[in-house]
C-alpha cells in the first residue's frame, strides 16, 4: 500500500488551517485504493500544538487522532518545550525527524510539505 505524509512545518494560519482539514478529507475519502496517511508536525508548526491560541487547529488534530490517523511530532522539540507528556496524553506519536524522514523514505512515502 502506498503512503502519503502531510508534513506541517510552517506555523502560518493558512498551513495550520489547510493540513488538518485536508488530512480529514483524505481520511474520509470513500476511495478504496487510498494511501495510508500520516501527518508529521515539525519545526515552527509544533508550537501550535501547545498554544492556547490555536484551539481550532488542536481540535482538528485531536479529531484526526480519534479517527485513527497517525499524527506525529518531533520528540526533541516536545521535550525542549516541556510538552512531551501532554502530547503523549493526546495520543500524538513522538519521533525524531532524524528517524522519521528516513522511515518515510523506507516506506516509499510521498511527503508533501506545508
Amino acid at each position: 500500500m502506498s503512503k502519503l505524509v502531510l508534513h506541517l512545518f510552517n506555523a502560518n494560519p493558512a498551513a495550520l488551517a489547510t493540513v488538518p482539514s485536508l488530512a480529514m478529507r483524505l481520511y474520509q475519502s470513500p476511495d478504496t485504493d487510498k494511501p495510508a496517511l500520516e501527518v508529521y508536525v515539525f519545526g515552527p508548526a509544533e508550537g501550535a500544538l501547545s498554544s492556547p491560541d490555536q484551539g481550532e487547529f488542536n481540535a482538528q488534530v485531536d479529531g484526526l487522532v480519534k479517527q485513527g490517523v497517525r499524527v506525529t511530532t518531533c520528540i526533541g522539540l516536545a521535550q525542549k518545550a516541556g510538552a512531551e507528556a501532554a502530547f503523549q496524553a493526546r495520543g500524538l506519536a513522538l519521533e525524531s525527524a532524524a528517524t522519521a524522514f528516513p522511515r518515510f523514505a523506507a516506506e516509499t512515502a510521498t511527503v508533501v510539505t506545508f
